[in-house]
């Protein structure tokens, strides 16, 4: 018979199961600045440790050891302690079991949302990928994150593993922002976006960032770089880059570091900036076998002027069809145009990718096209894992969120890039189709009928006899009118808010000339995410709230329609 933990009546209590040598991480805070919070931990044999918070504007971060495990009980007065979050690990199996969270606050709990695919954190605010690789043996995607809230504040890193790219174990918070930036949620900055390579000196992960400090003199951004043994937990961070390069006329914008290997085998470094004379990519180099340090300015890799551009950010380079040694491989440059505006369609902050070769100095570029003509696909980040080039996106635009606004977010489906008859090529991977749980339909859409959704994850594929042929394909959303169309211009997800005065005019997200015979499209709770021709046009779109698409209606002339299908997906 189980004991019962007995705690005064006036404790909130928090109960939990625990393995032996189970590590809690705990964030709390004083309710008032006149007695300090206090989080109690209690078993069958009564009380036997406490945590102590005096701040009372934000969080403070604690760290308990349980070494015995069994049944114990967390419990604190909510009259003067306030607790945002608790989640508990071994760090023995944690790559293997993830975290266990225990508690988290109305203001920073994760969406309900059954049968939803799409990564989102276990708690807070995500944007940005940071880290994408492989790292022993396993997929790992970092990414920007705040703990305490849905709104964007003072940036960590968050963490996760997986072996699919889909099914993703959330680990530890990996990176924290530096001390003076956790005493008060100010906006100010934190360990910001970079990127991760294999540790060269032994097991692990370096991982590089930039870490921001507004105001501070004479850089707010500067770039640091720490290491992981174990895969979870990041040692003491260094500076590697404590300043601007001199002589190319840059704003404070300096961050964002991507290292990669060279077509020499040396260590590359791009960073993301503006000049008077556009947004640029930074090229650094180090002869450092393990690019712990000696990093050197070698120039500006590209600088953009379109769409009245400020500064670059999250560049990322990668060859994409070939040994990067080899001089005829061509590399993918991709990056964002922070505030760009297409002012032809009202679409901003496009994220663009060039084709081209990259000599280890120079990158020549042969074409280029934007990655995802919806644009909420933004700080894209790659990677080649076993020489299959992978990368992922937040789903989200800087033009509709902030640090003013609530908002849960996701990232993007996963996606390969491919070089195909002079093309790129961007679908999802292929582990995709093994979210497919259930066929909704194989006659009904293509005849014309509605098909109802059960939930509000699926997956519509359909194929046109003729490669531009109109269609339109309507989705019954309850705030948003949404549909698919292509017609005489091109492909162009149609979408805006439902009522009698919409709310504001929404930019047109179209690929003018797509022409596309092939459809593959994914719905989720909050987004469409639309593949034509194996991935050669790509959108996606983030659509407001959770509710889920309820059903769709494809209209086309008589035979215009070859097949169409429709797959309920789950995790």
């Amino acid at each position: 018979m189980k004991m019962q933990i007995e705690v005064p009546d006036n404790l909130r209590r928090i109960e939990m199961e625990l393995p032996v040598n189970a590590v809690l991480h705990i964030w709390l805070k004083a309710v008032t600045t006149e007695a300090p919070g206090a989080l109690s931990f209690y078993s069958v044999n009564g009380k036997f440790g406490e945590v102590q918070a005096v701040n009372a504007e934000e969080n403070s971060f604690r760290i308990s050891h349980i070494f015995a495990g069994g049944s114990v009980v967390l419990a604190y007065d909510p009259a003067i302690t306030s607790v945002s979050v608790v989640y508990w690990f071994t760090p023995s199996d944690v790559l293997e079991t993830g975290i266990t969270v225990v508690h988290t606050n109305p203001s920073n709990v994760p969406p309900d949302l059954p049968h939803g695919y799409h990564f989102r954190p276990p708690f807070g605010w995500m944007n940005d990928p940071n880290g994408f690789g492989r790292f022993g043996g396993r997929p790992h995607l970092f990414y920007q994150h705040y703990s305490h809230g849905r709104i964007w504040n003072n940036m960590h890193w968050g963490h996760a593993v997986s072996s699919d790219y889909l099914r993703w174990r959330h680990l530890p918070v990996f990176l924290f922002p530096s001390e003076d930036l956790t005493v008060r949620p100010d906006k100010r900055g934190g360990a910001f976006s970079g990127s991760a390579i294999a540790a060269t000196d032994g097991p692990g992960i370096r991982v590089f960032f930039t870490e921001k400090i507004a105001g501070r003199q004479p850089e707010q951004e500067i770039q640091l770089t720490a290491t992981s043994a174990d895969l979870f937990t990041a040692g003491a961070a260094e500076v590697v880059l404590p300043r601007r390069p001199d002589g190319e006329d840059l704003t404070f914008d300096f961050r964002d570091p991507y290292v990669f290997r060279g077509p020499h085998g040396r260590w590359k470094m791009l960073l993301g900036s503006q000049s008077s004379a556009g947004g640029v990519v930074l090229l650094y180099e180090t002869e450092d076998p393990s690019a712990a340090g000696g990093w050197t300015y070698r120039g500006k890799l590209h600088v953009e002027t379109r769409f009245e551009t400020s500064a670059l950010e999250c560049p990322c380079l990668l060859p994409v069809d070939g040994d990067p040694r080899d001089p005829k491989t061509r590399w993918a440059l991709i990056y964002g145009l922070m505030n760009a505006e297409d002012k032809g369609t009202g679409r901003k902050n496009l994220t663009m990718v060039d084709i081209g070769w990259f000599d280890g100095q120079h990158f020549t570029k042969e074409f280029g096209r934007e990655l995802d003509f919806g644009t909420d696909n933004y700080a894209f980040q790659a990677f080649v894992d076993a020489g299959t080039p992978v990368g992922i996106g937040w789903l989200g635009n800087w033009a509709d969120t902030g640090p003013t606004i609530e908002f849960p977010t996701a990232m993007t489906l996963p996606r390969t890039l491919v070089l195909s008859d002079g093309e790129l090529l961007t679908p999802p991977i292929g582990a995709a189709e093994s979210l497919r749980a259930h066929m909704i339909d194989r006659t009904r859409l293509a005849s014309g009928q509605a098909v109802s959704l059960p939930t509000g994850a699926s997956e519509v594929l359909f194929d046109l006899n003729e490669a531009g042929a109109p269609f339109r394909l309507d989705f019954d959303h309850p705030g948003v009118e949404l549909a698919l169309v292509q017609h005489e211009e091109g492909l162009e997800i149609v979408y805006g808010q439902k009522g009698p005065e919409p709310s504001r005019t929404a930019p047109r997200y179209i690929a003018r000339r797509a022409s596309v015979s092939r459809l593959r499209i994914f719905i989720d709770y909050g987004s469409i995410e639309v593949f034509g021709d194996g991935g050669r046009v790509a959108a996606t779109k983030r659509i407001d709230g959770f509710e889920p698409v309820q059903a769709m209606r494809l209209t086309a002339d008589a035979d215009v329609v070859s097949r169409a299908t429709v797959w309920g997906l789950r995790l």
